[in-house]
């Protein structure tokens, strides 16, 4: 995929999965991501945010700590599906990179998740509750967190998971934050003033075919 800076084994691992041209989305936030910038992405499915959220999350990562126990980018996904489906395109497009993913959900043992939290990843992928549970009830580290992402925001807040994201935001402190939506809604935007930075920027991928 043609991005600027972008890491040379990503980028085959793009390539190999037919990720040659990047999507509007994907040009045109990759510069900010890296910059550190907070960001809200609205857009579309055919617009990539998936692809965009990993290349975010890998590029964070891209090089791999020796004895790194703690979480560098946290991720939260609406369900047990979507938390299975990250971790394999994770491992897909980060093949050979050397980065350490898991993924928790209700359904995996929480005794189990723990102990295997403290041997060490790069990047968690997790349900809301189960994160919450995880934070709670254990010394998580987020003193090397450099990324927290929610994913189908608009879905998340739908479905009442308000609070406990706003527990996750509150655990986790100040770190890049990158919320990525299928569509506007009204609760966006007073979770989005009270976890994000001032300077976060909105970016709608809607605005352009409305405009036609």
């Amino acid at each position: 995929m043609k991005l600027k800076k972008i890491n040379l084994v990503l980028q085959e691992n793009l390539s190999k999965e037919a990720l040659v041209e990047p999507t509007i989305l994907q040009k045109s936030t990759f510069g900010k991501i890296k910059s550190g910038q907070d960001l809200v992405l609205i857009a579309p499915k055919e617009e990539g945010k998936t692809t965009a959220l990993i290349i975010a999350a890998l590029q964070r990562v891209e090089a791999p700590i020796d004895d790194m126990i703690a979480t560098r980018v946290l991720i939260v996904v609406k369900d047990k599906f979507e938390v299975e489906r990250l971790v394999e395109e994770f491992n897909t497009l980060g093949a050979k990179m050397g980065i350490r993913v898991y993924g928790v959900h209700n359904h995996t043992d929480l005794d189990e998740d723990k102990n295997l939290m403290s041997l060490g990843n790069d990047i968690l992928i997790g349900t809301a509750e189960r994160l919450n549970e995880m934070f709670s009830g254990a010394g998580f580290d987020v003193n090397q967190l450099k990324m927290y992402i929610i994913d189908d925001l608009d879905q998340q807040l739908r479905n009442r998971l308000e609070p406990r994201l706003y527990r996750l935001s509150e655990s986790i402190g100040k770190t890049q934050r990158l919320y990525l939506a299928a569509e506007y809604i009204e609760q966006m935007e007073m979770f989005i003033e009270k976890t994000m930075t001032e300077d976060a920027e909105w970016l709608d991928f809607y605005e352009e075919d409305d405009e036609e």
